[in-house]
C-alpha cells in the first residue's frame, strides 16, 4: 500500500493555498483557483504563484513579503494533525503483513520531517520523494520507485491519492488507486481512480479492499 503525503496524510495543501491567497488579498489581486489546482500533487506545473502575482503587480515582491508568506504557511501546517483514518489504515495493513510506503512529489526533508514530527515515520518501510526520481507526478517514476523498494509488482500494490496528478501517476505505474479528496481537491475530477471515498476515517481496510476487488 502506497500513500501520497501532501493532502492525504497531512493537510498541507490547504495551508499552502491559504498563505498565498492571503498574500494575493493584501495586494487586491485574485488568486486564480483554476490555475492553482494544476500544481496540486506535482512540482513541475507551469503556474508559479509568486511570478503570477509579480506580473499582475508590475514589480517584484519585497523579500519581507515572501518570507512572511513562507512563515505563515509553516505555522498553518504545524497546526494540522494527521488526517482521519490514516494511522489506522496503515496499522491495519501492517497487521495483515502488507508493506507500506509513501510516494511524494515534495522534497525528502519536507516529507520525512513531518512524518517524524507526527511520530509515524517508522510505520512506512519506504519513502520516495522528488529527490529520488527524474520525474515527479503525474509521471509514474515515484510509484515505480516505491514498489521496487517494497519488492512488489505494481499490480500487487494500491495507491492512496488525493489529486488528479497523483491518480494519473499511480495508474501509469500500473497500480490500482483509491482517491480521498481533501477540501482543495474535492473540487477536481478524481474519476480516474478505481474508487473514491470521502475520508479514510469512514472506511476500514477490509471494506476498502473489498471495494477494490
Amino acid at each position: 500500500m502506497v500513500l501520497d503525503f501532501d493532502g492525504l496524510i497531512l493537510d498541507t495543501e490547504g495551508p499552502i493555498y491559504r498563505s498565498w491567497r492571503e498574500l494575493y488579498d493584501e495586494h487586491g489581486v485574485e488568486l486564480p483557483f483554476d490555475r492553482w489546482v494544476g500544481i496540486v500533487g506535482s512540482s513541475t506545473a507551469t503556474f508559479n504563484p509568486q511570478q503570477h502575482l509579480e506580473e499582475r503587480l508590475g514589480h517584484p515582491l519585497p523579500e519581507e513579503s515572501i518570507e512572511r508568506r513562507a512563515a505563515r504557511r509553516a505555522a498553518l501546517v504545524l497546526e494540522q494533525a494527521v488526517l482521519p483514518g490514516v494511522v489506522r489504515l496503515v496499522d491495519d495493513a501492517r497487521a495483515l503483513g502488507l508493506k507500506t510506503g509513501v510516494a511524494s512529489s515534495s522534497t525528502r526533508d519536507w516529507v520525512e520531517g513531518h512524518l517524524g514530527r507526527l511520530g509515524i515515520l517508522d510505520r512506512f518501510e519506504c519513502v520516495r520523494s522528488r529527490d529520488d526520481v527524474a520525474h515527479v507526478k503525474p509521471e509514474p517514476d515515484l510509484y515505480l520507485a516505491v514498489v521496487e523498494c517494497l519488492g512488489v509488482s505494481p499490480d500487487q500494490a494500491v495507491a492512496i491519492e488525493d489529486s488528479p496528478n497523483g491518480i494519473v501517476a499511480a495508474r501509469r505505474a500500473g497500480l490500482r488507486c483509491v482517491a480521498v479528496p481533501n477540501p482543495i481537491t474535492a473540487q477536481l475530477d478524481l474519476s480516474g481512480a478505481d474508487i473514491v471515498v470521502g475520508s479514510l476515517g469512514d472506511i476500514s481496510l477490509s471494506e476498502l479492499l473489498d471495494r477494490l476487488s
